[in-house]
């Protein structure tokens, strides 16, 4: 292998491109991820309908994926610390595809009793995908230098429009001409498959066959961390060396601010992968197939606006910006553009209503760039378990949002206040990295705590 990377490494000096061949892999797999998350909402009313759920008991459904993903992060990403990002993420593919397959077996059950498997089952989901988002950002900081990160992770958080793009109107033709059992069936089976070309393709920067040594020099020397995974099997006490850092990590006020942030961003994302076709089908009179093709549109705007929001952040990063502006400027704006979703309370045309989504689906794809942030401030110590303390505070969201709506909706006969609550949170999310956040940098972690010495500077 080494022969083979020095023979690369001849060939006029000219550096191989494989860290975006590995980009792009993330993308597939994030878009396998997301499609996963939105199954339940392409088929959500069918599925209350067949099963007689309440908005309410909806939300709690909805829910269950979340609180499974809010307890897994910081165990997965000690996993990820453990046993490096090849390995866990693969895994955590073949298993969350495995409980989605299963979700198309529940109609061999009685109501009641598919209603308890349906929610372990989405329950058992979000576990398996807690070390996903973490694992995409740990390999993004292994493979890319501080200047490309931006586009890189731009690159495979906009997998989630993607997905909507490509999946939604695919399940809602499923559901439509099938039945919605068949939409967990053909999402399962694809993951899996999506998890074994993810083993034969992906690699460590220092392993991978096809990289020579002008790339591995420019992303090491641009501060990529290409010896993150070295050394997974030392020993045990230097292993269990990295728990004590996360009582640092939380007392930065610059991660509280990003934190804070994500937690509200994360609510717009959940807004859009739970009850916006069920917006669309009860508040719009929308068929499901409609709701299917129609909830795409909005996703391809946000798919744009992450690739754009990352191209952006780097294109101000090397015109000499300090990374604070190149970051913050894209999520700020990205924000504001998502709070025009409020507008959808007074507008009487379907379609008036999707270009507004559209503009405001825009924004929150171009704000799109915590995980950026987190690659650029996690230290190479415990960079999963950075992840997963980031991803646990933002995906608190994906309990509360759909509960929330739930409940509003229950209460007042319509989704108005869904849509206030949502397009607040979008303000909140400004607010946090205008006054709390501060500068952005990487987190400086000391090797041994004392009271004096494991205070940051907040």
């Amino acid at each position: 292998m080494k022969k083979n990377r020095a023979a690369l490494s001849d060939t006029a000096g000219k550096k191989s491109s494989v860290r975006w061949l590995i980009v792009f892999m993330l993308f597939f797999v994030t878009s396998i991820n997301y499609a996963d998350r939105a199954t339940l909402s392409i088929a959500g009313d069918s599925v209350q309908h067949e099963l007689g759920l309440s908005s309410v008991a909806m939300g709690y459904v909805f829910s269950a994926f979340g609180w499974a993903y809010v307890i897994g992060q910081i165990p997965g990403g000690w996993l990820l610390d453990r046993f490096g990002s090849k390995i866990v993420i693969a895994a955590s593919i073949f298993f969350w595809s495995l409980f989605t397959f299963l979700q198309g077996t529940l109609g061999f059950f009685a109501a009641g009793t598919a209603i308890i498997l349906l929610f372990a089952l989405r329950f058992l989901v979000g576990l398996s995908e807690a070390p996903s988002f973490p694992g995409n950002s740990r390999v993004v900081a292994a493979w890319f230098p501080s200047a490309e990160r931006g586009t890189a992770s731009a690159i495979f958080n906009s997998a989630q429009y993607f997905a909507l793009v490509i999946f939604s109107p695919l399940m809602g033709w499923l559901t439509h001409s099938f039945s919605w059992h068949t939409v967990f069936v053909v999402m399962g089976i694809l993951g899996m498959l999506m998890s074994f070309v993810w083993l034969k393709t992906v690699y460590d920067p220092k392993q991978h066959p096809k990289i020579n040594e002008a790339e591995l020099a420019y992303i090491e020397k641009g501060g990529g961390l290409v010896s993150m995974d070295e050394g997974k099997h030392a020993k045990r006490k230097e292993r269990e060396s990295q728990w004590p850092y996360m009582k640092q990590l939380l007392k930065s006020r610059m991660l509280i601010g990003v934190y804070i942030a994500q937690y509200c961003i994360t609510t717009l994302t959940y807004f859009f992968l739970t009850w916006f076709p069920v917006y669309l089908v009860q508040a719009r009179g929308m068929s499901i197939l409609e709701a299917g093709f129609v909830a795409s549109l909005p996703a391809i705007c946000g798919f744009l606006g992450g690739l754009l929001g990352g191209f952006v952040s780097d294109f101000l990063l090397k015109k000499g910006f300090s990374l604070t502006v190149a970051r913050k400027t894209p999520i700020i704006l990205g924000m504001l553009m998502s709070c025009t979703m409020i507008i959808c309370n007074y507008a009487e045309s379907a379609w008036l209503v999707v270009l507004i989504m559209s503009l405001a689906f825009f924004g929150k794809g171009f704000g799109a760039l915590g995980w950026a942030v987190v690659s650029d401030t996690s230290p190479k110590e415990c960079a999963g378990l950075s992840g997963g303390i980031f991803n646990t505070f933002g995906n608190i969201a994906s309990i509360t949002t759909p509960i929330i709506i739930g409940y509003i909706v229950s209460a007042t006969g319509s989704f108005n206040g869904a849509l206030v609550f949502v397009g607040a949170n979008a303000i909140a999310a400004v607010l946090s990295y205008l006054f709390l956040v501060g500068p952005i940098k990487r987190v400086k972690l000391v090797k041994e705590e004392t009271e004096a010495d494991t205070s940051l500077s907040i």
